[in-house]
């Protein structure tokens, strides 16, 4: 009550206003949340719709085609196709490439193995071996295979010299059908094992020394060690090598490509050479649109599952 009796309310006090520097940050703070992560991500995805998606799809427009180059040719619906089914080179490109990646593959893992197990343990110098046979890998395809066709050059390689200075006689490593595959897989091997040895050295080191040292108490020697122990304890390693292992059989190219160029003949012709010589040197770019079309399902095939090996062997970690 007031003096003059009139009674007294209480105003109602304004809310405050929030301060425009804290407005400032929370909005700030949302659009990181918001599109930080597309920043992130924008320009692996745009590389990935130049170089990938958007030539997956003009390949697919070009192999309903019947055209020599990019441009637009005449439309033949699935021509291109039916055309593959009954080509003879295809089968044989397609041979090769299975005989390349058997002839590869298995062979890189084994000794991959055998030279990861001999470098895990304590060795002098073991650190310069591990390099020594790792440089192979990270060394240019094209760079390699110059060397190599010098090395086996069938009239002054090195590899032909050493036979000729033991008394025994030069091989037509590359001029030869029946020599010119096995000297590639020899290659590629070569260049690839210190991968694997990589690879696998990490995951024996993953293992724990209390597994192996209970073996040894129980009487286990180092064969049993290793075949009942290790190498079941690799096998998730071993499951994703060899699906990437395969996947890079698939897609090798620039090895063959300056030692051999797919001959003598069709001897060495796989099927990434093979969608090669039919786009640039048979100018049939359609078909080698399908050719390649057929090259990338076999790639993706093989891609999902390694994801699935790759998961498999999270689940088992």
């Amino acid at each position: 009550m007031s003096p003059h009796g009139e009674t007294l309310t209480a105003e109602p006090v304004p809310a405050t206003a929030p301060a425009p520097a804290a407005a400032t940050g929370d909005a700030a703070r949302r659009w990181r949340t918001r599109w930080a992560p597309y920043l992130f991500v924008g320009p692996a995805g745009l590389l990935f719709l130049a170089f990938s998606l958007v030539p997956i799809v003009i390949a697919v427009a070009l192999s309903f085609q019947d055209t020599a180059t990019l441009g637009e040719g005449e439309w033949v619906g699935a021509d291109n196709y039916r055309t593959m089914l009954a080509d003879p080179l295809l089968r044989t490109a397609l041979l090769n490439t299975l005989v390349f990646t058997l002839g590869t593959v298995p062979t890189a893992m084994a000794v991959g193995l055998a030279l990861a197990v001999a470098l895990n343990r304590p060795l002098p110098g073991r650190g310069a071996l591990r390099a020594l046979f790792f440089v192979p890998m990270v060394a240019a395809g094209v760079v390699v295979g110059v060397v190599m066709s010098w090395i086996f050059n069938p009239d002054y390689g090195v590899a032909n010299n050493a036979l000729r200075a033991v008394g025994l006689d030069g091989l037509p490593w590359l001029t030869s059908p029946r020599t010119a595959m096995a000297t590639l897989i020899l290659v590629v091997v070569w260049t690839r094992i210190g991968f694997c040895m990589v690879i696998y050295l990490g995951a024996l080191q993953s293992i724990p020394s209390e597994l192996r040292e209970a073996a040894a108490i129980d009487g286990a020697s180092g064969w049993q060690r290793f075949r009942r122990l290790t190498v079941p304890m690799l096998a998730p390693t071993t499951s994703i090598l060899l699906i990437l292992n395969v996947v890079f059989s698939l897609q090798a190219f620039d090895v063959i490509y300056v030692m051999t160029g797919g001959g003598p003949g069709f001897s060495t012709t796989v099927l990434i050479q093979y969608v090669f010589r039919s786009a640039f040197a048979d100018a049939r770019m359609g078909y080698a649109a399908a050719l390649g079309l057929l090259l990338v399902l076999i790639l993706l095939v093989f891609t999902l599952l390694r994801q699935r090996a790759t998961k498999k062997a999270e689940e088992l970690l």
